[in-house]
């Protein structure tokens, strides 16, 4: 067996080559990382991986790449997190003004059934009391009037009923709304379920 030693310069000198092509893989991770932050692209190992021109093994085994490549994907997930929580509560406070709305108008539209109802009663006890001193004029004017009111209630009890509809969907979807708020707090305390390699 033939026992040959390396002499010691070629030794260094492959070492500081192996040394210096680290370095420069590194430094093309590092400005891959950049690039895809600038570009706002998916960033996953395979994507710096390709941009960076470099194996996923380097990215795994080299702890400068392992621990930018982290960062960048930690980074990311608290970014994506954050938008989907201020979109989230963005929809919550349009379908909670939405709900608080149709509260106000249907209580004002209840207000007004109420009203016109009252007033129909005066008429009518008006029409009984005073019958036989009104004139035919005045009977067939009271009598029209009575009809427009009582259109008018009916207008506004279909009115109430629908603002009552709009009322429990808005509910309804404020329900949705505050289940998936409560499943993005459970994400954002827990960030590791929510990132993905």
């Amino acid at each position: 067996m033939n026992t040959s030693t390396v002499p010691e310069p070629r030794t260094a000198a492959a070492f500081a080559a192996r040394r210096r092509s680290t370095e420069t893989a590194v430094g093309r991770v590092h400005d891959a990382l950049a690039r895809l932050r600038r570009d706002g692209a998916l960033i996953s190992v395979a994507a710096i991986a390709r941009r960076a021109n470099v194996s996923r093994t380097f990215l795994y085994d080299n702890p400068q790449a392992r621990a930018a490549v982290s960062a960048a994907m930690a980074s990311v997930g608290e970014q994506r997190t954050q938008r989907l929580a201020d979109h989230d509560a963005e929809h919550e406070a349009t379908w909670r003004e939405r709900a608080l709305n149709a509260e106000d108008a249907l209580k004002a539209a209840r207000t007004e059934i109420l009203a016109q109802r009252t007033r129909i009663g005066e008429l009518l006890g008006q029409v009984r009391d005073l019958e036989s001193e009104w004139t035919e004029e005045s009977i067939q004017r009271i009598t029209t009037e009575n009809i427009t009111l009582k259109q008018r209630v009916r207008q506004l009890t279909a009115d109430n009923r629908t603002l009552d509809e709009r009322l429990k969907a808005a509910r309804s979807n404020l329900r949705f709304q505050d289940r998936r708020l409560a499943d993005l707090e459970a994400q954002i305390t827990n960030p590791s379920q929510g990132v993905q390699q």
